[in-house]
């Protein structure tokens, strides 16, 4: 269904230095994560989900800027990226995310992914969708099968620049 992308070894040691310090400054600023994760391995969390936005990027041919402490700001372009580590995961939605933004599903690890496909933030606020696991807040969690295909977001690039 969706786009293989491996990374090179430079574009992995890159993405691998920018979620090392995602979780250098969380540690320093002792931030706890803002959605229920336990941060056991929040290392895993930071440095897949930094080569998932270089993925993203690659696969558009757009900027990455690997930013740091900023949060709610788009990850590439105006796109939100999701990383998965399996292939069968869905893609989660949280309730306070932004309506209109773009979210991309990426699964795999590293370096070798899958970018599955996209959804606007409204179209995955979908009752049927919510789940809590554990003792973590609801969410949305978008199957794989209602997502919009990759290539539609590629071929529509205009869509996704900032």
């Amino acid at each position: 269904m969706g786009v293989r992308v491996d990374l090179s070894w430079y574009e992995l040691e890159l993405a691998v230095n920018v979620g090392v310090r995602r979780q250098t400054e969380s540690l320093r600023k002792n931030l706890q994560d803002a959605h229920g994760f336990n941060g056991e391995d929040g290392w895993t969390k930071h440095i897949e989900g930094a080569c998932g936005e270089m993925v993203v990027a690659k696969l558009l041919g757009m900027y990455w800027d690997g930013s740091v402490n900023t949060f709610k700001k788009p990850d590439v372009g105006t796109i939100q990226v999701r990383t998965r580590s399996k292939s069968t995961y869905d893609l989660i939605v949280r309730p306070n995310d932004e309506d209109d933004s773009i979210f991309v599903l990426v699964t795999g690890v590293a370096p070798s992914f899958e970018v599955v496909g996209f959804i606007r933030g409204g179209d995955a606020k979908q009752e049927a969708w919510a789940e809590s696991y554990g003792d973590r807040p609801s969410a949305f969690f978008v199957p794989q099968e209602s997502l919009m295909p990759i290539e539609n977001l590629v071929q529509q690039r205009e869509l996704v620049e900032a």
